[in-house]
């Protein structure tokens, strides 16, 4: 049977709710999309006209691709009866590795309204998942918005976990403060012009980094609960590539320096080349089991010890 929630656990969108911020927030993020600074690219396009121009290739209505519980996330989110992940189709990054491209750069899914993405929240909090889990939600920041306004007063009370690619815009990250309960982002890189070469996308490291500065400044460092499932705070992921290529040691070292050593980082392993990486002859092979070690040392040489290692 469903567990319900700790009685000393409140996600901090009720709180918003209560006070009628939540509805605010719904009125800007809109205005937002109309003149779309609502991920890093900041293309200032009229999303709620037009999708020209636009490089996520969203408009009005999000795509969904897919939700449902999920257990292959972290050990802290899919507890023992899973996430409730909900699958956004496009992306405001073009990696050139990604291993959901067909969601991400062919926009497999349908167009929801938010109303229906309130449902599908609902669906999985009644299933006894842990929390809700947005899946590439940077480009959809306010249909995500207008979603947990519905849901919220319809009952939900699971933390909201947003999990980015990490190109996020501080606008956006203002409108969600008070929203989200659990930041994930990636740290994909610790070099600009790599970010560029391989997903496509300028400033990467600059706005990733001011992006982790304040999803960190608003939720703090990751808390779990006596079960060991996750309530509130930051949790971030990176991938290690081939050849050092993602810069581990940099990432590492700033989480560590600027962030916090108490800082909850999965250190992922599974890199596999796909969709376009076999353009790349440096990223056309797994790692190796020396690259991970690696990795490891550099964690503790820069004292992170809260790892998730994949």
């Amino acid at each position: 049977m469903p567990q319900p929630p700790r009685a000393d656990f409140e996600p901090a969108y009720l709180r918003l709710l209560a006070s009628g911020e939540l509805a605010q927030r719904v009125k800007q993020a809109w205005r937002h999309l109309e003149d779309c600074d609502l991920c890093a690219r900041d293309c200032r396009v009229n999303r709620r006209l037009t999708t020209d121009g636009a490089v996520c290739r969203t408009g009005e209505r999000a795509v969904v691709a897919s939700y449902g519980a999920h257990h292959g996330e972290e050990d802290c989110l899919r507890g023992g009866r899973g996430s409730g992940t909900i699958f956004f189709a496009w992306c405001n990054l073009r990696c050139v590795y990604c291993q959901n491209w067909d969601l991400s750069q062919k926009g497999a899914g349908r167009e929801v309204e938010p109303a229906e993405i309130a449902e599908m929240m609902l669906e999985l909090q009644r299933e006894g998942c842990h929390n809700i889990n947005f899946v590439s939600p940077s480009h959809v920041v306010a249909q995500i918005i207008a979603a947990v306004h519905d849901a919220a007063r319809r009952g939900l009370h699971l933390p909201i976990v947003y999990n980015t690619g990490g190109y996020d815009s501080l606008q956006a990250l203002a409108l969600l403060d008070g929203i989200v309960d659990i930041y994930m982002p990636d740290m994909k890189y610790g070099d600009a012009e790599l970010a560029r070469k391989y997903s496509k996308v300028r400033n990467y490291v600059e706005a990733n980094r001011a992006a982790v500065r304040e999803m960190h400044r608003q939720v703090g460092d990751l808390v779990l609960d006596e079960r060991g499932v996750a309530q509130r705070g930051l949790l971030v992921r990176h991938l290690v590539l081939p050849d050092g290529i993602a810069g581990t040691g940099e990432v590492l070292a700033f989480l560590a320096d600027e962030i916090s050593r108490n800082s909850y980082v999965n250190l992922m392993d599974q890199y596999r080349p796909c969709y376009r990486a076999d353009e790349y002859p440096e990223i056309a092979r797994r790692i190796t089991r020396t690259e991970y070690r690696e990795a490891l040392a550099a964690a503790a040489r820069v004292g992170l010890t809260r790892l998730d290692q994949r």
